[in-house]
């Protein structure tokens, strides 16, 4: 069931969310869920505010409402393909299908950039990569290199891996300095940074610590997942995520999102962006076209 339809499931989200918060010394969210800055976050904070409306909160109200349209849903995908096999030619018919749908972004390895955004020039549609993929487990320096050279070939959102490591081993100032490395490189130039927290490696509880160090860092998003791990993306993990981190940053939800029911049911949730490498198949069953293809992990 969707979670804006169950005020019980709600309820427990925030319960768990607040016990963890609380537990972590008074954090950055505050027991509304709003962030520690108060209400007035938005007003005080217009870039973080600008960056995440262009990312697409904005659209949420329109997606979840009656007039929502398939090409208001592709505005909310990254359209991904980051298999190692992917060729030059699967990478163009990326590009070329995120053209003619209006998807949010590409998301490719750093070696495609430079081709998605040849591709790309002229559409509209930013190019996305990964730093520090799959494993978030390279040095922060080497991270803020890997981001600057992204940009440097044509990124304009960058999808960066936390230290995991250092997360689990109760090391947050390590994970906050890893995330901010990224983000102060990004944003010297106007760039996007999600933050991927790899849930199905975490408990709740790192799932919060996540997310705080995130927000704490700067960063634009959270996201769930690499799509290389156990799971990817579930309906409790963005509620949990967007009750954690309040209105002021992004939520996307990536790895097994199938088509348009998932992906409402994240959106209702608290996403505001996806990542699938189905995105074609979302915008048309958003249109009502029925399909038959199957998510393809990514």
């Amino acid at each position: 069931m969707p979670y804006s339809h169950n005020g019980d499931f709600e309820r427990l989200v925030e319960q768990i969310t607040d016990v963890i918060v609380a537990r972590l010394n008074g954090g950055d969210v505050q027991a509304d869920g709003a962030c520690g800055c108060g209400s007035t976050c938005f007003g005080r904070c217009p870039e973080r505010m600008q960056r995440v409306l262009d990312a697409g909160a904005s659209r949420i109200g329109v997606i979840l409402g009656d007039a929502a349209t398939a090409r208001d849903w592709a505005g909310l995908v990254d359209h991904t393909l980051l298999k190692p096999e992917a060729s030059e030619a699967d990478i163009t018919r990326l590009c070329e299908e995120a053209a003619q749908y209006r998807f949010a972004s590409v998301c490719v390895n750093p070696a495609w950039v430079k081709t998605s955004a040849c591709v790309l020039r002229g559409s509209g549609v930013p190019v996305c990569t990964v730093v520090g993929f799959p494993l978030g487990a390279t040095l922060p320096d080497v991270k803020a290199y890997e981001t600057r050279r992204a940009i440097y070939d044509g990124a304009r959102e960058i999808d960066m891996v936390i230290n995991i490591g250092a997360l689990k081993s109760g090391d947050d100032c390590a994970v906050e300095y890893d995330i901010r490395a990224v983000v102060e490189a990004a944003h010297e130039h106007g760039v996007l940074v999600k933050t991927i927290i790899e849930t199905a490696l975490l408990t709740d509880d790192e799932k919060v610590r996540a997310c705080l160090a995130a927000k704490r860092a700067g960063a634009d998003f959270v996201k769930t997942s690499t799509g290389f791990a156990k799971s990817g993306a579930t309906v409790a993990d963005i509620a949990l995520m967007r009750r954690t981190v309040g209105p002021d940053l992004g939520v996307k939800a990536a790895g097994g999102v199938k088509g348009i029911s998932d992906a409402r049911a994240m959106v209702e949730a608290g996403a505001t962006r996806i990542g699938a490498s189905v995105g074609v198949k979302i915008a048309q069953e958003a249109a009502g076209v029925k399909t038959t293809a199957s998510a393809a992990a990514y």
